[in-house]
């Protein structure tokens, strides 16, 4: 049962560009301008540590379990499945858990570029002054403009796409493992320099109260499984790219302490960078908005109004496009790996391939927000909402519930324990009680909540 030394795609050079490659996959939009919000909204300091005591629960064992599925398979999603199945002598239709991971992780792609591409735009945007001492209406206006434009929307979308198709195109070493080696570090800086910005900004005190202030009297059981998904969406699983990240990952990594620290990185973006935000919002006497308009609505509005914002600003979406293009390569890598091994196929070719199908997926997010506007697949959902909707909320949670199940039950625990380095004890002990009970609970509450909402909504 031991693991294959190597990957035919290559391999992390050390345990440390895993943690920034898994990281970078983990911190995406969502951490900037979702987390932070619903963490304020939610009790501050208090949803924050239920957060972190879901992410424990729930977060982790999951990442464990499929960190370590694919580095004992030591190939694709699709491919470390089968090899899976067969120590397992399991049934076949768990290799559902690698199609769902690289399908979910494809869609999703398809409309993620489209919003990143709204950041690059908005790049250039704040560095030439557009949004200097503009209007809450005209920001929102500036937005309105631009969904408005298939033009320009396709524009930054194909750009955004091109980026990303080059580094993957480059292998896990030359492309992948080069970008989070600058990527990360430089998200991080710009994380500070912006903090050090809103600590001046007069709105800090507020910003702080906001972000991570007690106030249990606002938890709720709504509050709880609001963090479980939480929990659970942040750490990208289920859609494969852990599996395919953890494929490349030396042999003598220590996977729980090394999920560990991804875990904390994933949470310490999430806080900084509401830190960051709030602060400069209170500052101006706005109301911090959930959603993609906290954004690219209140967020400029705010730094148009202050002094030295054009530079700020642009950092600012600097640091949004870097948190999406890690994530992006996270998502194009399990697709491209699977074809890569099955048809034997030039790296960059597939890359190339993979990158102009999902570009002409993300042609119906585009549009959704202009000349299919009026067009809807499901009930009142655009084809930008019912991708959203069915690849988020039905695929990945469904993903991730099969992969708590499949190595809490049908993997052998032998090999689950040789990959995680344990023996029969306490730790042991824990270890099979989040992976059988605790997580693919958290996960199954998660996911009947969403259904019932939709349903009953």
């Amino acid at each position: 049962m031991a693991t294959p030394s190597e990957s035919r795609h290559g391999m992390w050079s050390s345990r440390w560009l895993f943690i920034l490659a898994a990281a970078g996959s983990a911190v995406g939009l969502g951490n900037i301008w979702k987390f932070p919000y619903i963490a304020g909204d939610n009790g501050g300091g208090a949803f924050v540590l239920i957060y972190l005591v879901c992410v424990a629960a729930i977060g982790v064992p999951i990442m464990i379990g499929e960190t370590l599925m694919g580095r004992y398979g030591r190939e694709s999603p699709i491919n470390s499945m089968r090899k899976l199945i067969a120590v397992s002598n399991a049934g076949s239709y768990w290799s559902a858990i690698g199609w769902l991971g690289v399908l979910a992780g494809f869609f999703i792609l398809s409309y993620y570029a489209v919003i990143a591409g709204w950041a690059l735009n908005y790049v250039q945007l704040m560095a030439r002054g557009e949004m200097v001492a503009i209007t809450a209406e005209s920001a929102q206006q500036v937005l309105s403009d631009f969904h408005a434009s298939p033009l320009q929307m396709v524009f930054w979308q194909t750009l955004f796409m091109v980026l990303t198709v080059w580094i993957v195109s480059g292998g896990v070493s030359k492309g992948i493992e080069r970008a989070v080696k600058w990527f990360m570090p430089l998200l991080f800086i710009l994380l500070l320099i912006l903090l050090g910005y809103a600590v001046t900004s007069g709105g800090f005190a507020q910003g702080v109260d906001f972000m991570i202030g007690f106030d249990w009297s606002k938890v709720t059981v709504d509050g709880w499984l609001i963090a479980m998904g939480q929990a659970f969406f942040t750490l990208s699983l289920g859609m494969g790219a852990i599996m395919a990240y953890g494929a490349y990952l030396p042999s003598d990594a220590k996977i729980s302490s090394t999920v560990f620290m991804i875990a904390g990185l994933d949470t310490a973006v999430a806080i900084l960078a509401g830190l960051a935000i709030f602060p400069i919002v209170f500052a101006n006497g706005l109301e911090p908005a959930q959603g993609p308009g906290l954004m690219f609505v209140t967020v400029p509005l705010a730094f148009g109004q202050m002094g030295a914002g054009i530079l700020f600003g642009a950092l600012f979406f600097i640091l949004v496009s870097f948190a999406a293009i890690t994530s992006a390569i996270s998502l194009l890598e399990p697709a491209l790996a699977y074809l890569v091994e099955e048809y034997n196929a030039k790296r960059s070719r597939v890359a190339i391939s993979l990158g102009v199908i999902c570009w002409l997926l993300g042609l119906g997010s585009v549009f959704s927000f202009n000349i299919w506007s009026d067009v809807h697949v499901l009930g009142d959902k655009t084809v930008f909402d019912f991708v959203d909707y069915v690849s988020q909320n039905i695929m990945l949670p469904l993903g991730g519930l099969l992969i708590a199940l499949f190595v809490g039950y049908a993997l052998p625990k032998e090999l689950v324990f040789e990959q995680l380095g344990l023996k029969e004890g306490l730790a042991a002990s824990l270890w099979m009680l989040s992976i059988k009970v605790i997580a693919p609970a958290g996960v199954l509450i998660v996911f009947v909540k969403t259904i019932y909402d939709t349903v009953m909504g």
